[in-house]
This record gives structure tokens, sequence and C-alpha cells, in this order.
């Protein structure tokens, strides 16, 4: 049985007003650098991929909004019957039951190929083929809601071995599986690749200067004159915020093994480590600031397994900024 990996649910967005809703990431609504003359920003918010949404434009009509958001909201269902798992007929659903799909769309393989590099940079870290694991694990813990320990090490080296994105391969004609059992996830990046999407979306249509909240952030200033302040949720309460951070041209991605749990005491969480199978992470939260925010999901999804050492040398390769909440609840940068 192919059980979708819920921390990234890919539902159809609603254009329906909607108020914050309690993601790990807050964006402080109320900093946005702006000029007393000028007119606020057109906001639309909704629900998109599973988690409320935002959508900030500057310098817009009413009617170009409207246009724009909506537009945004197709491309979202595009991108949605590619990379969702919720839907029996999306392509990710196809590859992983017929373990090869044949002419694959352009963005499966934009995905793929960002997947690829962040793999090698954090050293198997990150791996989209850790879909068994989590079916793996979500029946293990149906079965048994109360264990305290985690499946047996040999029933995970089994798991193991239908791991690894080196197994993966792809090119323009194809996408397939060199082994019998994978499966492919994207939930650690494709909702940040959707949020670039709908940002490139906007900057092809004259946009100059937008904000994209779709569970992951992007921030779109041509001009390098507006600001936005980007919160860190505090994971023991998540109506505080324990430090905001100034986001302009980048991508912003928050992971925390406390949004989705694998038993009822919460002890195991969704954040595996591909290579060990261990699904305990390191940090409360990560939060990563990247030239997209594609790149700062997978950061923050890879990091929350990684020791600081081999996370400074990924983020340095990429620019990337990282926020560590620690197991005391402070706060440690890498940068």
């Amino acid at each position: 049985m192919n059980i979708p990996l819920s921390r990234r649910r890919f539902l159809a967005i609603s254009a329906v007003v909607a108020g914050g809703a309690v993601l790990p990431l807050a964006l402080n609504r109320q900093t946005d650098n702006l000029k007393t003359e000028e007119a606020g920003p057109f906001v639309w918010q909704g629900i998109a991929l599973g988690s409320g949404a935002q959508l900030r434009l500057y310098h817009v009509d009413r009617r170009q909004a409207d246009d724009l958001v909506n537009k945004a909201l197709a491309e979202v269902a595009r991108l949605e019957k590619i990379f969702s798992l919720y839907r029996d007929d999306s392509l990710i659903v196809q590859l992983n039951r017929e373990g090869r799909l044949d002419n694959p769309p352009q963005d499966l393989l934009a995905l793929l190929s960002i997947s690829q590099e962040v793999y090698r940079l954090t050293q198997g870290a990150f791996d989209p083929s850790i879909q068994p694991l989590w079916n793996f694990y979500a029946d293990y813990f149906r079965r048994y809601p109360h264990a305290d320990a985690p499946p047996s090490q040999a029933d995970m080296n089994r798991v193991l071995q239908r791991v690894g994105f080196d197994k993966v391969e792809f090119d323009d004609t194809f996408v397939r599986f060199h082994g019998q059992g994978m499966g492919l996830s994207f939930n650690g990046i494709a909702q940040g690749y959707i949020t670039d999407k709908v940002v490139e979306l906007f900057q092809k249509n004259g946009v100059e200067q937008a904000l994209a909240d779709m569970g992951e952030i992007r921030g779109l200033d041509m001009d390098g004159k507006r600001t936005w302040q980007a919160g860190i949720r505090n994971p023991q309460d998540e109506k505080s915020v324990l430090l905001n951070v100034p986001l302009q041209n980048e991508g912003f991605a928050t992971s925390g093994g406390y949004g989705t749990v694998m038993d009822e005491a919460g002890k195991f969480t969704h954040l595996f480590d591909p290579r060990s199978g261990i699904s305990t992470p390191r940090y409360r939260s990560v939060s990563v600031m990247a030239p997209t925010a594609a790149l700062a999901d997978a950061f923050a999804t890879a990091f929350s397994v990684m020791p600081q050492d081999e996370i400074r040398q990924a983020a340095q390769a990429k620019r990337a900024k990282v926020w560590l909440v620690m197991p005391d609840n402070e706060i440690e940068i890498i940068e």
C-alpha cells in the first residue's frame, strides 16, 4: 500500500479567506517596509497544499491582482497533478505504481535534478526515494500505536534496500527505478518548488514585488527596497516567535519533527534519516534561508538529521543560512 507522507499534503487550493494557520514558520505580516504614502498590497489568503497560504502583490491594481491569483491557483493545480501522492491520477503515483514513467514533463525532470544535487550535497540525508520507509513506519505504528521502540533493525534493513536516490535513473525520455518496491515522495521539496513557480509566474507577468507563502515562503523584490520579516516559531509554543529574520529575494522554509509524529507518544517523527531509518531528528526545528524556496525546503528536511559540521558544508555550497532550534530551545545559527 502506498501511504502518502502527511507532512506535505497536496490539496487543491481553495480561494477562501482564512485566518493565519499555525505553521512552524510564522510570517510577521505587520512589518512590511512600506512608505506611509503607499497603498497597501493586494493580499489573497486561503488554503494551499494542505496549510494556510498567502499571496501578496505590490503595485498592481485589483483587476491585475485577481488575474494573477487565478493564474497562480491554476499553476498549483497543474503541478499537483504531477507531484501529489493523494491523487490516483498524478504522475508520481503512476511512477510509484509502475516503476517507470515515459516522457516525463519538464517540471518533474527539474525537480528530480534539484533533488539529485541536494542528495549529493547532503551525502544522502535528503532522499526522495524515502516513501517505502514512510509506509513501513506508518504500518508498524498502525499495528502497534503504543510501541516505545522502533521496528526491528532486521526489518528496517530490508526496507532500506528499497531506498536510495542513486537507484533512480532519469533523462528526457524516461524515469525508472532500479529495484522492486521503490517509491518517490517529493514532500520534502515540492512545496518549495511550487512556491518558486508561483513567484516565477508573477515575475513573468511584470510583477516587481511580491511575497508567496505556500507553506514555504519566497520573496520577490526586483528593486531591493522591500524587506519582510519571517518569524521562527517556538516549537514548544506555536503562538510565540523565537526570532524574526529579514527576507528579500530568498526562499525560507522550516522543518520540525513535531509537525507529524508516527506514534501516540510523539517519540518517532516523519523526519527520517534515509541512510539509517532513524526517525528522531537532532533538532526541535530547522529553518533555512536559501536562493530558492525549493532549496530551502529540501535543506530544512535534510538538515534535521545531519550534524552541524555537515550542515555548514552543504549550506555554504549554496549560500544558505540556517537556524537550528536545539533541544533546549536555544538557537544556533550557521552561515
